[in-house]
């Protein structure tokens, strides 16, 4: 597995994906249906949907695509038995696609012996794509500009990114507890890229993800020379359990320290 030569292909996808979202967002009107579990579902997902896994099966037919919109009908006795695959959200961010306010992304990640070690964050809005792969940096491309990226030390006043459509009483409880801060809302797993570029200091997520939305930006991350773990402090993993929903996390940059002790 020669992850720094599939890191250019799984980019292209990625980007790729994010032109078919386009042609939809762009459009005069689109339909919004929801799925079993009341979460919305556009055109433009599936669209992406059908995209990434078929061109990810054409990449590397050896390796399982799990994706949030085929998830469903992929039971935990059968996904258990993989030791490498990619996990795909094809629209990160669906409400804010909605309220057209720009702020969402196409999510791909590889995941091997549940850590995933290749990660490609793209906004197609932005022009922007974070990407990433175990052992050889973080980088952030915009337009045609390619540029390393790393955490930044924590400064002072602590900069928080939250969630625009998610926030919670945890969070708020959270906020009180350390102190003087300042707060930026952000849509979908952007809020861990400004993270992993060194423009905020912390993304503390008191509420329900699932694994899709975060295997991605976590590898960004790790390898821009930040942390993503569990509220108790303990690395978040994947594919180990039934249920495809994360735990708490905090996502934060060069200075380790306990969060947990802020929490309520």
């Amino acid at each position: 597995m020669n992850l720094n030569q599939l890191m250019p292909t799984t980019v292209d996808i990625a980007r790729q994906a994010g032109e078919k979202i386009m042609k939809v967002y762009n459009s005069a009107d689109f339909s919004v249906e929801h799925k079993d579990d009341n979460s919305p579902l556009t055109a433009a997902d599936l669209a992406s949907h059908h995209h990434i896994v078929d061109a990810l099966a054409a990449l590397t037919p050896q390796y399982p695509v799990l994706s949030e919109e085929n998830a469903s009908e992929l039971p935990f006795e059968e996904r258990s038995q993989w030791q490498t695959y990619w996990l795909v959200d094809p629209l990160d961010g669906t409400k804010e696609f909605i309220k057209r306010n720009d702020e969402f992304s196409i999510l791909i990640a590889l995941v091997h012996d549940n850590i995933p070690v290749l990660g490609v964050v793209h906004a197609p809005v932005l022009k922007t794509t974070w990407f990433a792969c175990k052992g050889s940096g973080a980088f952030k491309r915009t337009g045609d500009d390619t540029a390393s990226i790393s955490v930044r030390a924590t400064g002072s006043p602590l900069s928080v990114v939250g969630s625009r459509s998610h926030a919670s009483a945890g969070l708020q409880a959270f906020l009180e507890n350390i102190g003087e801060h300042e707060l930026v809302s952000m849509g979908s797993i952007l809020k861990a890229c400004m993270v992993a570029e060194g423009t905020a200091d912390i993304y503390p997520r008191i509420g329900l993800t699932s694994e899709w939305d975060t295997a991605a930006a976590q590898i960004i991350v790790e390898e821009a020379g930040g942390h993503f773990t569990r509220t108790d402090m303990q690395p978040l993993r994947y594919n180990t359990k039934e249920s495809l929903l994360n735990p708490h996390f905090f996502v934060f940059g060069k200075d380790y320290r306990d969060w947990s002790q802020y929490l309520q």
